[in-house]
Protein backbone atom coordinates (compact mmCIF):
# COMPACT_ATOMS: atom_id res chain seq x y z
CA UNK A 1 0.00 0.00 0.00
CA UNK A 2 1.22 3.53 -0.41
CA UNK A 3 -0.14 4.91 2.79
CA UNK A 4 -1.32 3.15 6.06
CA UNK A 5 -5.12 3.26 6.46
CA UNK A 6 -6.85 4.89 9.28
CA UNK A 7 -9.24 1.77 10.15
CA UNK A 8 -7.31 -1.16 11.95
CA UNK A 9 -10.08 -3.67 10.58
CA UNK A 10 -13.36 -3.81 8.66
CA UNK A 11 -16.57 -5.56 7.52
CA UNK A 12 -17.87 -5.91 4.33
CA UNK A 13 -21.75 -6.33 4.34
CA UNK A 14 -23.67 -7.73 1.29
CA UNK A 15 -27.18 -7.81 1.22
CA UNK A 16 -28.41 -10.89 -1.46
CA UNK A 17 -31.56 -11.81 -2.42
CA UNK A 18 -31.79 -14.30 -5.54
CA UNK A 19 -28.50 -12.98 -7.10
CA UNK A 20 -26.48 -16.46 -7.97
CA UNK A 21 -25.64 -14.78 -11.53
CA UNK A 22 -23.29 -12.48 -9.95
CA UNK A 23 -22.84 -13.61 -5.80
CA UNK A 24 -19.28 -15.36 -6.88
CA UNK A 25 -17.50 -12.40 -9.28
CA UNK A 26 -19.14 -10.06 -6.43
CA UNK A 27 -17.16 -11.91 -3.68
CA UNK A 28 -13.96 -12.91 -5.45
CA UNK A 29 -13.88 -8.51 -6.33
CA UNK A 30 -14.43 -8.12 -2.28
CA UNK A 31 -12.13 -10.36 -0.98
CA UNK A 32 -9.40 -9.03 -3.51
CA UNK A 33 -9.83 -5.47 -2.61
CA UNK A 34 -10.22 -6.32 1.08
CA UNK A 35 -6.98 -8.08 1.11
CA UNK A 36 -5.33 -4.67 -0.78
CA UNK A 37 -6.36 -3.11 2.36
CA UNK A 38 -3.78 -4.97 4.49
CA UNK A 39 -5.78 -4.73 7.88
CA UNK A 40 -8.26 -7.46 9.37
CA UNK A 41 -11.29 -8.07 7.64
CA UNK A 42 -14.77 -10.00 7.20
CA UNK A 43 -16.68 -10.55 4.80
CA UNK A 44 -20.93 -11.05 5.71
CA UNK A 45 -23.47 -11.85 2.45
CA UNK A 46 -27.35 -11.79 4.18
CA UNK A 47 -29.17 -14.28 2.29
CA UNK A 48 -32.44 -12.85 2.32
CA UNK A 49 -34.95 -15.68 1.65
CA UNK A 50 -33.29 -16.39 -1.61
CA UNK A 51 -34.64 -19.28 -3.47
CA UNK A 52 -31.63 -19.97 -6.02
CA UNK A 53 -28.23 -20.94 -5.09
CA UNK A 54 -27.08 -17.77 -3.98
CA UNK A 55 -26.51 -18.83 -0.05
CA UNK A 56 -24.89 -22.23 -1.41
CA UNK A 57 -22.32 -20.07 -3.22
CA UNK A 58 -21.67 -17.35 -0.62
CA UNK A 59 -20.91 -19.84 1.98
CA UNK A 60 -17.77 -20.68 -0.01
CA UNK A 61 -15.90 -17.62 0.58
CA UNK A 62 -18.04 -15.38 3.51
CA UNK A 63 -20.04 -15.50 6.67
CA UNK A 64 -23.69 -15.97 5.68
CA UNK A 65 -26.81 -14.91 8.06
CA UNK A 66 -29.94 -16.14 6.73
CA UNK A 67 -33.24 -14.92 6.28
CA UNK A 68 -35.96 -17.73 6.48
CA UNK A 69 -38.07 -15.74 3.78
CA UNK A 70 -37.45 -12.29 1.76
CA UNK A 71 -37.36 -9.10 4.52
CA UNK A 72 -36.11 -6.22 2.22
CA UNK A 73 -32.67 -5.01 1.47
CA UNK A 74 -32.82 -2.72 4.45
CA UNK A 75 -33.86 -5.03 6.91
CA UNK A 76 -31.16 -7.22 5.43
CA UNK A 77 -28.39 -4.93 6.18
CA UNK A 78 -29.35 -4.28 9.52
CA UNK A 79 -28.40 -7.73 10.51
CA UNK A 80 -25.69 -7.95 8.51
CA UNK A 81 -24.40 -4.78 10.20
CA UNK A 82 -25.51 -5.94 14.09
CA UNK A 83 -23.68 -9.14 12.84
CA UNK A 84 -20.44 -7.72 12.37
CA UNK A 85 -17.30 -8.01 14.54
CA UNK A 86 -15.58 -4.67 13.07
CA UNK A 87 -16.86 -1.44 13.73
CA UNK A 88 -15.79 0.40 10.57
CA UNK A 89 -18.70 -1.85 7.88
CA UNK A 90 -18.00 -1.20 4.11
CA UNK A 91 -21.89 -2.32 2.41
CA UNK A 92 -21.99 -2.77 -1.27
CA UNK A 93 -24.61 -4.86 -3.23
CA UNK A 94 -24.25 -8.32 -4.76
CA UNK A 95 -24.66 -7.30 -8.45
CA UNK A 96 -21.23 -6.18 -9.37
CA UNK A 97 -22.80 -2.47 -9.80
CA UNK A 98 -20.47 -0.67 -7.75
CA UNK A 99 -16.65 -1.13 -8.08
CA UNK A 100 -15.55 -2.88 -5.23
CA UNK A 101 -11.96 -2.19 -6.05
CA UNK A 102 -12.65 1.45 -4.87
CA UNK A 103 -12.61 0.27 -1.06
CA UNK A 104 -9.92 1.86 0.42
CA UNK A 105 -10.77 5.20 -1.07
CA UNK A 106 -13.71 4.99 0.83
CA UNK A 107 -12.15 4.26 3.70
CA UNK A 108 -9.29 6.49 3.83
CA UNK A 109 -11.30 9.83 4.59
CA UNK A 110 -12.00 8.45 8.18
CA UNK A 111 -8.63 10.14 8.85
CA UNK A 112 -10.56 13.11 8.12
CA UNK A 113 -13.12 12.89 10.65
CA UNK A 114 -16.05 11.91 8.45
CA UNK A 115 -18.92 9.83 10.34
CA UNK A 116 -19.97 8.43 6.01
CA UNK A 117 -18.52 7.91 3.67
CA UNK A 118 -20.78 7.59 0.35
CA UNK A 119 -19.96 6.73 -3.09
CA UNK A 120 -21.18 8.60 -5.45
CA UNK A 121 -22.68 7.15 -8.92
CA UNK A 122 -21.89 8.83 -12.56
CA UNK A 123 -22.52 7.15 -15.94
CA UNK A 124 -25.33 6.02 -18.10
CA UNK A 125 -26.19 3.03 -15.82
CA UNK A 126 -26.74 5.48 -13.03
CA UNK A 127 -28.99 8.22 -15.15
CA UNK A 128 -31.21 5.28 -16.99
CA UNK A 129 -33.58 6.59 -19.47
CA UNK A 130 -37.37 7.21 -19.23
CA UNK A 131 -39.03 8.74 -15.75
CA UNK A 132 -36.39 7.26 -13.75
CA UNK A 133 -34.34 10.77 -13.93
CA UNK A 134 -37.18 12.86 -12.88
CA UNK A 135 -38.14 11.00 -10.25
CA UNK A 136 -34.41 10.55 -8.85
CA UNK A 137 -34.42 14.39 -8.75
CA UNK A 138 -37.84 15.13 -7.30
CA UNK A 139 -36.60 12.48 -4.59
CA UNK A 140 -32.58 14.87 -4.53
CA UNK A 141 -34.51 17.85 -4.74
CA UNK A 142 -36.82 17.16 -1.09
CA UNK A 143 -33.65 15.73 0.50
CA UNK A 144 -31.36 18.79 -1.00
CA UNK A 145 -34.12 21.15 0.36
CA UNK A 146 -34.57 19.83 4.11
CA UNK A 147 -30.75 18.90 4.56
CA UNK A 148 -29.64 22.44 3.45
CA UNK A 149 -26.48 20.68 1.45
CA UNK A 150 -26.07 19.43 -1.96
CA UNK A 151 -26.10 15.93 -1.95
CA UNK A 152 -24.20 14.25 -5.20
CA UNK A 153 -26.38 10.70 -4.19
CA UNK A 154 -29.19 10.11 -2.32
CA UNK A 155 -29.08 6.10 -2.29
CA UNK A 156 -26.10 4.77 -2.97
CA UNK A 157 -25.57 1.04 -1.77
CA UNK A 158 -21.54 1.91 -1.75
CA UNK A 159 -20.87 3.94 1.56
CA UNK A 160 -18.27 3.16 4.57
CA UNK A 161 -19.56 4.04 8.17
CA UNK A 162 -19.17 3.21 11.68
CA UNK A 163 -21.01 0.49 13.24
CA UNK A 164 -21.91 1.73 16.72
CA UNK A 165 -23.18 5.28 14.83
CA UNK A 166 -25.46 3.76 12.40
CA UNK A 167 -27.27 1.19 15.08
CA UNK A 168 -28.50 4.21 16.65
CA UNK A 169 -30.82 5.23 14.27
CA UNK A 170 -32.01 1.04 13.48
CA UNK A 171 -35.40 2.36 14.75
CA UNK A 172 -35.67 5.43 12.72
CA UNK A 173 -34.40 3.61 9.05
CA UNK A 174 -36.76 1.29 7.16
CA UNK A 175 -36.14 -1.96 5.87
CA UNK A 176 -36.74 -1.57 2.05
CA UNK A 177 -34.48 -0.32 -0.26
CA UNK A 178 -35.03 3.16 1.01
CA UNK A 179 -32.70 1.95 3.48
CA UNK A 180 -29.68 3.50 2.22
CA UNK A 181 -31.87 6.97 1.81
CA UNK A 182 -33.26 7.36 5.05
CA UNK A 183 -29.40 6.55 6.31
CA UNK A 184 -28.22 9.82 4.61
CA UNK A 185 -30.99 11.55 5.85
CA UNK A 186 -30.50 10.65 9.62
CA UNK A 187 -27.11 11.30 9.23
CA UNK A 188 -27.20 14.96 7.67
CA UNK A 189 -30.30 15.91 10.45
CA UNK A 190 -28.04 15.06 13.26
CA UNK A 191 -24.85 17.05 12.45
CA UNK A 192 -22.76 13.93 11.31
CA UNK A 193 -20.21 14.67 8.77
CA UNK A 194 -20.94 12.90 5.37
CA UNK A 195 -18.92 13.27 2.23
CA UNK A 196 -19.05 11.64 -1.07
CA UNK A 197 -16.05 9.61 -3.14
CA UNK A 198 -17.36 9.76 -7.14
CA UNK A 199 -17.12 6.29 -8.71
CA UNK A 200 -18.66 4.20 -11.59
CA UNK A 201 -21.46 2.23 -11.68
CA UNK A 202 -21.95 -0.46 -14.33
CA UNK A 203 -24.80 -2.87 -15.53
CA UNK A 204 -26.15 -5.13 -13.34
CA UNK A 205 -25.79 -8.72 -12.93
CA UNK A 206 -29.17 -10.89 -13.13
CA UNK A 207 -32.94 -8.73 -12.75
CA UNK A 208 -33.22 -5.96 -11.18
CA UNK A 209 -35.26 -6.40 -7.89
CA UNK A 210 -36.69 -2.67 -8.08
CA UNK A 211 -39.97 -1.72 -8.84
CA UNK A 212 -39.42 1.94 -10.49
CA UNK A 213 -43.11 3.43 -9.18
CA UNK A 214 -43.49 1.51 -6.32
CA UNK A 215 -39.67 2.02 -4.96
CA UNK A 216 -39.79 5.53 -5.86
CA UNK A 217 -43.59 5.98 -3.60
CA UNK A 218 -41.84 4.14 -0.54
CA UNK A 219 -38.39 6.27 -0.95
CA UNK A 220 -40.68 9.55 -0.79
CA UNK A 221 -42.73 8.35 2.54
CA UNK A 222 -39.59 7.67 3.91
CA UNK A 223 -37.96 10.71 2.67
CA UNK A 224 -41.31 12.66 4.18
CA UNK A 225 -41.32 10.76 7.27
CA UNK A 226 -37.63 11.32 8.36
CA UNK A 227 -38.10 15.20 7.58
CA UNK A 228 -41.29 15.10 9.66
CA UNK A 229 -39.37 13.68 12.27
CA UNK A 230 -35.88 15.95 11.85
CA UNK A 231 -37.40 19.00 10.78
CA UNK A 232 -41.22 18.96 10.65
CA UNK A 233 -41.74 22.71 9.74
CA UNK A 234 -39.14 22.17 6.65
CA UNK A 235 -42.50 19.81 5.29
CA UNK A 236 -45.04 22.49 6.69
CA UNK A 237 -43.49 25.33 4.57
CA UNK A 238 -43.35 23.18 1.62
CA UNK A 239 -47.08 22.25 1.57
CA UNK A 240 -48.33 26.02 2.89
CA UNK A 241 -46.12 27.26 -0.02
CA UNK A 242 -47.97 24.70 -2.67
CA UNK A 243 -51.82 25.29 -1.12
CA UNK A 244 -50.21 29.07 -2.01
CA UNK A 245 -49.96 28.53 -5.48
CA UNK A 246 -53.23 26.55 -5.71
CA UNK A 247 -54.96 28.95 -4.37
CA UNK A 248 -53.51 31.62 -6.71
CA UNK A 249 -54.16 29.77 -9.68
CA UNK A 250 -57.41 28.78 -8.49
CA UNK A 251 -58.56 32.61 -8.34
CA UNK A 252 -56.89 33.24 -11.89
CA UNK A 253 -58.85 30.38 -13.40
CA UNK A 254 -61.96 31.12 -12.43
CA UNK A 255 -62.04 34.17 -13.01
CA UNK A 256 -61.24 33.36 -16.55
CA UNK A 257 -63.19 30.21 -16.40
CA UNK A 258 -65.96 30.61 -14.27
CA UNK A 259 -66.67 29.12 -10.76
CA UNK A 260 -66.29 25.67 -11.37
CA UNK A 261 -62.38 25.66 -10.88
CA UNK A 262 -63.03 27.09 -7.46
CA UNK A 263 -64.59 23.75 -6.38
CA UNK A 264 -62.14 22.23 -7.76
CA UNK A 265 -59.58 24.19 -6.10
CA UNK A 266 -61.18 23.93 -2.83
CA UNK A 267 -60.85 20.14 -2.97
CA UNK A 268 -57.16 20.33 -3.99
CA UNK A 269 -56.42 22.40 -0.52
CA UNK A 270 -58.37 20.59 1.25
CA UNK A 271 -56.08 17.05 0.23
CA UNK A 272 -53.25 19.20 1.09
CA UNK A 273 -55.15 19.84 4.93
CA UNK A 274 -55.80 16.12 5.20
CA UNK A 275 -52.75 15.32 4.15
CA UNK A 276 -50.73 17.76 6.80
CA UNK A 277 -53.31 16.32 9.59
CA UNK A 278 -51.63 12.88 8.62
CA UNK A 279 -48.58 13.96 8.95
CA UNK A 280 -49.52 15.33 12.04
CA UNK A 281 -50.82 11.54 13.20
CA UNK A 282 -47.56 10.15 11.94
CA UNK A 283 -45.18 12.59 13.63
CA UNK A 284 -47.34 11.76 17.17
CA UNK A 285 -46.78 7.89 16.34
CA UNK A 286 -43.35 8.76 16.09
CA UNK A 287 -43.28 10.56 19.33
CA UNK A 288 -45.17 7.89 21.19
CA UNK A 289 -42.99 4.81 19.56
CA UNK A 290 -39.69 6.87 20.69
Amino acid sequence: MADTLPVTGFSIVIPAYNEEPGIQATLDRAHAAALAAGVPFEIIVVDDGSTDRTAAIAGTRARVVRHPHNLGYGRSLKDGIAAASHDVIAIVDADRTYPIEDLQRLLRPFSEGFDMIVGARSGEHYRGAGVKGPLRGLLTFLVEFTTGRSVPDVNSGFRVFSRGTAMKYFNQLCNTFSFTTSLTLAYMMTGRFVTYVPISYDARAGHTKVRLFRDSLRTLQYIVQAILYYNPIKIFLLLAAGALAVSFLGVLAAVAFGPLLLFVTAGVLGAIGIFALGLLADLLRQIMTK
